[in-house]
Parts: C-alpha cells; structure tokens; sequence
C-alpha cells in the first residue's frame, strides 16, 4: 500500500494585504494622537483663562476691602447666616450671588426695566430688570439700590462665562469681560427716557460673604457692575465701580 505524505502548504501573505495592514496602523495612532491633541486644547481652553485672569486681571483688582466715600448711620445692609441646608447653587438667581445678604425693600417706582450699554464690549441697550429674578434672563438691579440718576449706587448683576465664550447679546454671557475693565471706560444707561453716561472709577474682587458692596454711599451718583470671577467659576465676585459725569 502506498503510503502518502501530506505537507503543509505555506502561507502566502499578499504585499497589498501588508501595505493595508500598516496603513490601518498608522490611520489608527493618527487618530489617536489626534484625539490626545484635542483633549489637550480643550483642557488648556479651559484652564488658560482662569490662570490669565488670576496673573493679568486679578492684580488689579484693588483688594476685598470696599470704603463708603460717605457712610451714613442707620442704611447698613442687614444680613442673616443662612445654613448649608437653605442655600441655593443655582448663580442664575442673583439672590444667591451673596448667600448673606438680606435685600431691602424693593423701591417704589413705575419703571421695571432700563437699557445698559458698554462701547467697549459692543454691548448695546441690554436690559436691566429691577428686582428680576433671573439672571439667564436679563441683567438684574439688586433690590433696594438707588436707580439710575439718584444719590447711591444702583448695583447690577450679570452672568460670565469663559471669556471665549462671551456674546454681548447672551444675558448668560454678557459680563464675562467686565473683569477687564479700565479707569474710564464708559457706561451708557438709559433710564425713563434719560441718557446717563457713567466712567469707571475702581474695580475691586470680594469673596461672597463681603457684602459691603452692596451698601449705598451717600456723596454721589454711582453704579456698580458685579460679576462672578474667575471667569467660568463662581469663587469670587468681581465689582467695577463707575460715577455719573453725564
């Protein structure tokens, strides 16, 4: 009987199947490196406005101590410690920008909304509601403070995020750039058809429990923007100061 032998046939590899193989490899750790590269920009779009404003803008932001030109006996802000369990995170509601804080007695007056303008920023004839409620809204003046044009402060309240971010007509974004201010720097607003023209005077960064700058001075017309810094957090409060010259 003859006896066969069976032999093992060998494998042949085509070259184009090789060349497809390493193509695939290589699409792959650029894909990858692709995606690390990415991750990395967007960490850094994160972080590098937060750390820019913490070396460039934060500097020259005077300090947490804010002093009354003219402090009168009596118009103190009262305030009350809430406990952890009445506060709210929610920053879209300006009540909780200053958890301490107790707001006066709205003001009596017609007049609900008035129109704030920035040239520097390009923002135009945003609204300002008086005593709203919702920052996502419009800008908010801060229950109790003068209006515009009168012996006080009118303290307005608005929203920032990252400043890549910020769209002059966004109410959610619209102070992200109040932080960068300069002496001078104007302020239009438009108030029970008055035009007031404000310049910024000082700008200061106060921690949430500071509420004295929402006092009221009681030497001249003032206005007072307040945002939350650094930009994109809610650590701290940023508060540009501008007099009325017009």
């Amino acid at each position: 009987m003859t006896g066969y032998r069976y032999v093992k046939a060998p494998v042949i590899i085509h070259k184009s199947l090789i060349n497809r193989t390493v193509s695939f490899g290589r699409k792959n750790r650029r894909i990858a490196k692709g995606l690390f590269f990415s991750g990395l920009l967007l960490m850094l779009s994160v972080a590098w406005p937060i750390l820019s404003y913490e070396i460039f803008t934060a500097p020259d932001m005077t300090g947490e101590e804010f002093l009354l030109p003219v402090p009168v006996s009596g118009q103190e802000q009262d305030f009350i410690e809430k406990s952890s369990s009445e506060e709210n995170d929610d920053l879209t509601y300006p009540q909780n920008w200053f958890p301490t804080a107790v707001p006066k007695t709205k003001r009596e007056t017609k007049i609900t909304h008035y129109t704030l303008s920035i040239p520097k920023f390009k923002i135009e004839n945003a609204t300002v509601e008086i005593d709203g409620k919702s920052l996502g809204k419009s800008l908010i003046q801060y229950p109790g403070t003068a209006l515009p044009g009168e012996i006080g402060a009118s303290v307005i309240f608005g929203h920032s995020i990252l400043p890549q971010f910020f769209n002059p007509k966004n109410y959610m974004s619209i102070f992200s750039l109040i932080p960068t201010m300069q002496l001078g720097d104007e302020i239009i607003i438009k108030f029970d058809g008055i035009t007031y023209t404000y310049r910024v005077i000082d700008k200061i960064e106060v921690k949430p429990d500071n509420i004295s700058v929402l006092e009221q001075p009681y030497d001249n017309e003032y206005l007072r923007l307040i945002t939350c810094t650094p930009p994109g957090t809610y650590l701290r409060r940023g508060v540009v100061t501008a007099t009325l010259v017009d």
